[in-house]
């Protein structure tokens, strides 16, 4: 009886957390890595970064899929994604774009909805000024922003620390421009940043551990990318008439700023302030967080 009841759990588990995964070729041939989460209405899970994985948003994508098709992929040169060298040739925001919507095309969805979170919404918005007819609804979630606000931002992060954090912050980041890569370093410096990104600590050695696996030189590549082309998505995003929903923490590391910009910039837009949250809103604030965007997804 005990083993028909684990089996019939488990059954139900693999129902509920439904996914597939595979691989869609790019327009330079590359291959983009994927997975796929329950059913209905496809919504695209743009993870931050730049130079992450998508691993550290299998959980909202999996709470999400309760309502939707949820879909997280990995960016090209991260996770199985995988890119023989990494380059101004083979990196770039044109090409990012582009893998997205190869990646639309190889699913074979019409139109999606599309969740940018921290970078990810900066990717997302700029997909929108070249596949606009592509999106259906889109959600900047502590977007990094529609243009480069965010470079002439006060550091959030050092300001979320106290002076021992930063003080562990200066240690470790000298220890790593001297080429220290090991994990001790990595994670030592993850420890010390965490606690700026969320207002419930006891989330902070998750967000240590997914600081540890960023890709500096794909992080470097994407912002030399976007300053040389002076990102700036506004002028074009103003004539994006579909529904828009901009949403991060009140005391997020992304300034209020940048999503009131984001906010003005869309003629069709909501912006929510999330009490008591920083970063990550749906650890900080989880219920608040996904009621906004299961309502914004319904309306």
């Amino acid at each position: 009886m005990k083993r028909i009841f684990l089996f019939t759990f488990l059954l139900l588990l693999s129902k509920t957390f439904a996914q597939t995964e595979g691989l869609a070729k790019n327009n330079d041939a590359s291959l983009t890595y994927y997975k796929t989460f329950g059913k209905g209405e496809p919504l695209l899970i743009i993870n931050g970064g730049p130079g992450m994985n998508s691993n550290g948003f299998e959980a909202m994508a999996k709470t999400l899929s309760q309502n939707q098709e949820t879909i997280i992929y990995d960016q090209r040169g991260t996770g199985k994604s995988k890119l023989v060298k990494l380059d101004a040739t083979t990196i770039s925001m044109r090409l990012m774009a582009d893998d997205i919507e190869s990646l639309r095309k190889h699913l074979k969805i019409k139109k999606w909805n599309i969740l940018g979170h921290s970078f990810g919404g900066m990717l997302a918005s700029y997909y929108a000024t070249i596949y606009p007819n592509s999106i259906d609804k889109l959600i900047l979630s502590s977007s990094g922003g529609v243009d480069l606000t965010l470079l002439k931002s006060a550091n959030l992060i050092e300001a979320g620390l106290n002076q021992a954090q930063k003080d562990s912050l200066n240690y470790w980041n000298d220890k790593i421009e001297k080429g220290d890569t090991s994990y001790t370093a990595r994670i030592g410096r993850g420890r010390a940043m965490a606690p700026a990104y969320v207002y419930d600590q006891k989330y902070a050695p998750i967000i240590a551990e997914r600081l540890t696996q960023g890709n500096s030189t794909i992080n470097g590549l994407l912002w030399a990318d976007m300053q040389k082309m002076n990102f700036d998505c506004k002028a074009k995003l103003k004539n994006f008439k579909n529904p828009v929903l901009v949403i991060q923490g009140k005391e997020d590391i992304i300034s209020n700023e940048i999503g009131e910009i984001a906010n003005k910039t869309f003629p069709n837009s909501k912006l929510i302030l999330l009490e008591h949250s920083k970063h990550y809103g749906w650890l900080d604030a989880r219920e608040k967080y996904f009621l906004e965007i299961n309502s914004f997804l319904k309306s």
